[in-house]
């Protein structure tokens, strides 16, 4: 392939190796220059362009793409027509990714010029998703190359397995002080984790926590169609002659591997009865967190074997996540409830809904509602209170006047929520181990609310993230201890962190409230004129 600078007449017929921009032209990287072109070209007085000629002996990109991307497909695979030297594959249906490392690995090392890249083997993908790309990175390869890698692949490499397991038995053991509640939610987890492979719990069982009960209940749901059973214990395996275990082995059963190289995860165990897998499930499978159980779940429900070695080769990349609620003494120093929570209040925004005029700027009783949420704030434990402004930051921070806040200023408020709350998260002081973020726009919030919801703070019992809950709604102020910090600072755009607490249930406490002050914000004229008569009747 020839390659470099060129007077815009010797480029016709070649590709355009960088994008131009000069004047009112524009000229995209990849484009073949025709006579158009050229014209174009010399008209912007483009004295040299850089291009790329084909040559006896090459093979376009695209062609090449294909080419390759077609010979590695395999089972439910579809490709995509090539474009810019690239190919994509989609999963044709849902299931569990299949790839065979080596043979990729050794498609990859024969010419620089083509690369194969996939998901992670064995993540479960959807209908449509995107699970692999054939790239050419110049605009040509050599036929020698393109052989070598047909060559290569030989057979397809790539393929999606389908979910073959539809009947699920559930089993859970049950001791003193396991509430009925955590076995309920338990078995609503699950059926959310069977759903996106269509299977679905057939038969339940919940025994005592003793091995006979277990064993006889592990072989009534086996009798009744489940082609997979799950085991949740009321205490988790500790040995292979625990219960579980022993269970197993009780109705001729064997026991594949305990244990794994995955957390969380670590105490899971593989074993297999009248022909069917058992899986003893780690404590974390209670939670819809990810964890190890997810990934052994999922092979088995595409009927994909899972041996002693696939499960001891998961150690690299199997530390997932901290466990949130798992002490770090290397990370920061112990919690004590005596140690502060700052207060995080939101002041920033455009008031788009009030129709013009800024809603934090409007009085009640006398006062401006930004003041009115900070000096509630104030009145609280939390110390200190952040007030993070934006719009109208002159007309805000006048209307806080004489109060002892420290101020922030988001210069890009207009970019959305998140960007206020990644301000004002950066000025709590290091010392703080949380922070409860604070709406202005919510002056029914009071200091006995805020520090009601600081008191159910406890890092020592798992409580890391407090949450107001009112006849079942969750609402606002929310407390975050610190080790959120960093994941709600990469939030982005006009949303809040509602999502992030679904994503650890474990670590959040609801504080039940009456009233509706943790739900009320003054977003229009009309929620405007309802709060100040509520207040100002009071």
């Amino acid at each position: 392939m020839k390659f470099g600078p060129v007077p815009p007449r010797e480029a016709l017929g070649a590709t355009a190796v960088h994008t131009i921009r000069q004047g009112a032209l524009v000229l995209k990287k990849g484009t073949l220059i025709g006579l158009a072109e050229v014209a174009a070209l010399e008209a912007a007085g483009i004295e040299d362009i850089v291009v790329a000629r084909l040559e006896t002996g090459d093979v376009s990109e695209d062609k090449a793409a294909a080419e390759i991307a077609r010979a590695v497909a395999g089972e439910g695979v579809h490709v995509d027509r090539a474009f810019t030297g690239r190919a994509n594959l989609f999963a044709e249906h849902a299931g569990v990714l299949v790839v065979d490392k080596e043979a990729i690995d050794r498609l990859n090392r024969i010419d620089e010029a083509i690369t194969f890249a996939t998901l992670p083997a064995f993540k479960p993908v959807v209908a449509g998703e995107m699970i692999a790309t054939v790239k050419i990175i110049p605009f040509a390869t050599s036929e020698a190359a393109l052989k070598a890698s047909l060559a290569a692949a030989g057979k397809p490499f790539i393929r999606v397995a389908p979910y073959k397991v539809k009947k699920v038995g559930v089993v859970s053991t049950l001791l003193p002080g396991l509430a009925t509640k955590v076995v309920d939610k338990t078995l609503r987890v699950t059926q959310e984790r069977l759903a996106p492979s269509g299977a679905a719990i057939v038969a339940e069982r919940r025994v005592p926590h003793e091995q006979g009960a277990l064993a006889k209940a592990i072989d009534e749901v086996l009798k009744e169609g489940a082609e997979l059973v799950v085991v949740f214990g009321a205490s988790a395996i500790a040995d292979r002659r625990d219960v579980i275990p022993s269970a197993v082995e009780a109705i001729d059963g064997r026991i594949e591997h305990f244990g794994m190289p995955v957390d969380p995860g670590n105490l899971m165990l593989i074993g297999y009865a009248r022909g069917q897998p058992i899986l003893g499930a780690p404590g974390c499978a209670r939670s819809p967190k990810e964890n190890g159980f997810d990934w052994i779940l999922m092979r088995l429900l595409a009927g994909i074997p899972v041996s002693r070695e696939d499960v001891t080769g998961l150690g690299v990349g199997g530390l997932l996540m901290e466990i949130v609620t798992r002490p770090q003494p290397r990370a920061e120093p112990e919690l004590e409830k005596a140690q502060r929570i700052a207060a995080v209040v939101l002041a920033a925004g455009r008031s788009t809904r009030m129709g013009g005029p800024n809603k934090l700027l409007a009085e009640i009783g006398g006062r401006p509602l930004v003041r009115i949420a900070v000096e509630e704030a104030l009145a609280s434990r939390s110390r200190p209170v952040i007030v993070v402004t934006g719009h109208q930051r002159d007309k805000v921070e006048a209307a806080l006047e004489g109060l002892d806040v420290q101020r922030v200023h988001n210069p890009d408020f207009a970019d959305g929520l998140s960007t206020s709350v990644r301000a004002g998260l950066a000025a709590v002081p290091d010392d703080v181990v949380g922070a409860i973020v604070c709406l202005g726009d919510m002056p029914q919030v009071t200091a006995p609310l805020i520090d009601k919801l600081i008191g159910a703070f406890d890092p020592e019992r798992g409580a890391l993230v407090t949450v107001p809950v009112i006849d079942g709604k969750r609402g606002n102020p929310v407390v975050w201890a610190r080790r959120f910090f960093s994941e709600l600072m990469a939030l982005d755009g006009d949303i809040g962190a509602r999502h992030l607490i679904g994503c650890y249930p474990e670590a959040v406490a609801e504080v039940p409230l009456t009233g509706t002050a943790a739900l009320v914000d003054v977003d229009t004229p009309e929620a405007l004129v309802r709060v100040k008569a509520e207040l100002e009747g009071a």
